[in-house]
Parts: C-alpha cells; structure tokens; sequence
C-alpha cells in the first residue's frame, strides 16, 4: 500500500509508483469521487471526450443543432 503525507497547505506528493499506474505526470488533472460517506475514489481525469461514447446506451431522441442551440438560448435568457 502506497501512503502520502498532506502538507499544512493541504498539497500532498501522488507516490511514484502511483503516478505511474494511473499514467499522470505533472500538469494532469485528477478527480476525488466520492464512493461513500468518508470514502474517496482517487481518478486521473486524462481520458479523451471520445471515451464516454455510448456511456448512456443508444439515444432515444435525436436533437438538432438548431433546437440546441435554442434551447440553450432560451435558458440563458432566463437566467437573467
């Protein structure tokens, strides 16, 4: 088991051996999910956009750009 310290600045040193499992290096983004009360899952968050294709199943309704786009517009003018 791999361990680290916090800092009083609340940074902590990702272990070598850590780092390279999930393949991160300085600069990468990682993400703390939390899985339960008290219990974090610690998640490099380097996967491409692409990757999340299909995550939902096949759509069940097919959108234009158009609609889109107005239905963003309309959102945002209600946010107002």
């Amino acid at each position: 088991m791999s361990t680290a310290t916090l800092t009083s600045k609340g940074q902590i040193t990702i272990p070598v051996e850590v780092r390279n499992d999930l393949k991160v290096d300085a600069g990468d983004r990682v993400e703390f999910v939390q899985i339960s009360p008290g219990r974090y899952e610690f998640v490099a968050a380097t996967s491409e956009v692409t990757a999340l294709k299909g995550m939902f199943g096949p759509a069940k309704k097919t959108v234009s750009i158009e609609a889109m786009n107005a239905a963003i517009t309309k959102r945002g003018a209600a946010a107002r």
